[in-house]
């Protein structure tokens, strides 16, 4: 009896097929081994099975050495759906730009507006219903700060937490490796990180134009401003840098210049954490005390900010609903475009063509998925070939 060539596929957890031939015997899926019957010609003679290979000679004992040698074959398996999150990190890094040549736009509109600002002894604080209430805090606008730290490293962290499985890569001999490789790389990363550095920067950027359109008095006989330069450039440059290098932040005394009033940056960033922190969260219980967590971090920063007088009410109110509205105004165009439709209401706006750069390969909705940005052991750790030996022991048996 004849035995014949017959490829055997197995498929390893991983989505790859792994195809590879013994003669004679076929190795199951279930582990079951079995010979290949020959059949019987005419006369009751037997008769050979046909051979895979049509070589002869010199070219049959080719393609023996290439099977011998190429056991397994490699076969990528894409996921539909990772085709709809492609991953253009390129566009993430064209958005962080634009956000931060935003901000340093506005430490250069500041220094330019505090030269403008009305001195307190010649113009006292406009009326704010909110200052009638309740008497400055001295601490307050410190704790705003602390909450906005939080919340950035929180969001920093939640970001940086999101994953979505990407598709199988075909490489030979590093199938168990490749999703380790790209995991730091997740679609949803780049997609949901350019969405929060393109709406950071415009919203910033407008905020260049209101406070340089409109230059309120400061808010409070307590706040204290820096001299003006006038005409010194030299000490412009520098008050620009030591306002950079401290974040703008008041706790690391590098905020000393007054006039950016309308609206708040404080709450510029304690809204739009929040926000992304809500949308890109599960909706499961145990996610519902996070969420609020961060809701009452963002909402005492935003009272600590009137607490402390640092901000007229309007300031605080303008922040919030420019935030908000532009936040739910781009979330709802990506929406509508992974439904393929298209409200022409909604795409009448000036950063239009920017949103149709940033969002024109997503196909769907940014999964709210978490893994570690790591895995532990390293796969170099790893032996990669494991899943394959007992296949090997059957060849070689």
């Amino acid at each position: 009896m004849a035995r014949s060539q017959l490829p055997v596929t197995t498929a390893p957890p991983n989505g790859h097929v792994d195809i590879h031939t013994e003669d004679g015997i076929s190795q199951l899926p279930n582990g079951v081994s079995g010979e290949i019957p020959s059949t019987d010609g005419d006369n009751g003679t037997p008769e050979r099975a046909p051979q895979i290979c049509p070589c002869r000679g010199l070219c049959h004992g080719f393609c023996q050495a290439i099977r011998k040698h190429r056991d397994y074959i490699t076969i990528s398996l894409s996921d539909p759906q990772s085709e709809q999150l492609p991953l253009e990190w390129w566009k993430t890094a064209v958005a962080f730009i634009y956000a931060l040549f935003n901000l340093l736009l506005t430490t250069v509109m500041i220094t330019v507006v505090h030269e403008r600002v009305p001195a307190k002894e010649t113009c006292a604080p406009l009326p704010d219903k909110f200052f009638d209430y309740f008497d400055r805090v001295s601490w307050a606008f410190s704790v705003t700060e602390i909450n906005g730290m939080i919340l950035v490293s929180l969001w920093f962290g939640h970001w940086l937490l999101l994953r979505y499985k990407p598709a199988l890569s075909c490489v030979q001999g590093t199938a168990e490796q490749m999703p380790r490789l790209t995991m730091c790389l997740h679609p949803a990363r780049a997609i949901v990180g350019r969405r929060f550095f393109f709406l950071m920067g415009t919203l910033y950027l407008y905020r260049c134009i209101t406070m340089y359109i409109t230059t309120l008095p400061a808010p409070s006989m307590f706040m204290s401003c820096a001299p003006k330069l006038y005409g010194d450039s030299q000490a412009k440059v520098h008050r620009i840098l030591q306002l950079v290098s401290g974040a703008g932040l008041s706790i690391t005394g590098s905020h000393i210049m007054c006039g950016d009033f309308l609206y708040s940056g404080h709450t510029v960033i304690l809204t739009l954490t929040y926000l992304f922190i809500k949308e890109y969260s599960p909706r499961s219980l145990c996610w519902v005390w996070y969420r609020r967590l961060c809701l009452l971090l963002s909402v005492s920063g935003i009272l600590g900010i009137l607490l402390g007088h640092e901000h007229y009410s309007v300031d605080v109110v303008v922040a919030y609903f420019v935030t908000s509205r532009l936040f739910w105004w781009y979330h709802a165009m990506a929406k509508d475009q992974t439904q393929n439709l298209s409200n022409r209401y909604l795409r009448n706006t000036w950063w239009d063509p920017v949103f149709s750069f940033l969002e024109k390969n997503v196909g769907a909705s940014v999964p709210c998925t978490f893994c570690l940005p790591i895995s532990w052991p390293p796969s170099c750790l790893k032996n990669s070939c494991k899943r394959y030996s007992m296949v090997q022991s059957t060849r070689d048996e």
